[in-house]
């Protein structure tokens, strides 16, 4: 079990470690990724110059993969940190403060929690015309209710150590008994959730894309990928497995990573 828990931040890693590099040298990685050559249109794998073949406008699917993973990093990382900042503040307001405060802001997550989270940002995204970053604006809203949740179920575990009452009796102020002593102790529940929807948040954006919103038509994304490859499948299948392929890993890798992480904590808590 020792071996198997020291394996999994490895195992995790490597697949995330490789798309970050992906994302932040794919100018120098992938410099041809929006070159088109429609004169060779379609090419399976395996085809000279081309690993995984070429799309429809003869851009090179691995070149593709490469440069999409910058929209496919960036902004659900984006939506994940905004959403624990919300959820910080907000959870540990209405977890300390509790009463009417508590009552509101709880109202107002189990509300958002309500709400189909994709169809919401289609809705929305749609309705205001929005690009890659009003969709990921739309999502760190949508997505806050879970940090708001956790944070506040921390925050009010919390309140009655003994630390919180010492402060109280200090004559310290709430805001900073808050922000000053209980969130640090709560930061590690943020973390974990922090990093779960950052998996989440890459599968949101990547179906949204793949429904046409988010990044504009021709630019470099899993989602937008997947989408172009549809009607592909019996010319090149590389075109829709690679992208495929990548979010799943992705995802599950963030998910693994997550899971280690909320493991070692609550261990660490309990002090095994």
């Amino acid at each position: 079990m020792t071996a198997r828990r020291q394996l999994t931040p490895v195992v995790a890693a490597i697949p995330l470690v490789i798309v970050a590099v992906f994302a932040a040298a794919s100018n120098w990685l992938a410099p041809d990724a929006r070159v088109q050559d429609i004169l060779t249109g379609v090419t399976p794998p395996g085809t000279a110059g081309h690993l995984f073949g070429t799309d429809t406008n003869g851009r090179d699917i691995a070149q593709l993969a490469i440069a999409g993973a910058r929209t496919a990093v960036v902004g659900p990382v984006v939506i994940a940190l905004g959403s624990m900042c919300i959820g910080l503040v907000l959870g540990t307001v209405a977890g300390y403060l509790g009463g009417a405060v508590d009552l509101a802001l709880s109202k107002y997550a189990d509300l958002l929690l309500a709400l189909p989270t994709t169809l919401i940002a289609l809705v929305v995204a749609g309705l205001v015309d929005g690009g890659y970053w009003v969709t990921v604006a739309v999502l760190v809203v949508l997505f806050s209710p879970t940090d708001i949740r956790m944070v506040r179920g921390a925050v009010i575990s919390q309140s009655t150590r003994p630390y919180v009452e010492s402060a109280k009796a200090l004559g310290l102020g709430r805001v900073r008994i808050m922000f000053r002593h209980i969130v640090p102790n709560v930061l590690p529940v943020a973390f974990t959730t922090m990093l779960l929807n950052v998996a989440f948040a890459l599968v949101a954006v990547s179906a949204l894309s793949f429904l046409g919103l988010g990044v504009g038509p021709g630019e470099p994304d899993w989602g937008r990928q997947l989408s172009d490859a549809r009607d592909l499948l019996g010319r090149n299948w590389a075109a829709a497995v690679v992208p495929g392929v990548l979010i799943i890993v992705t995802a599950a890798a963030i998910n693994l990573l997550g899971d280690w992480a909320q493991e070692r904590f609550e261990r660490r808590g309990s002090g095994r």
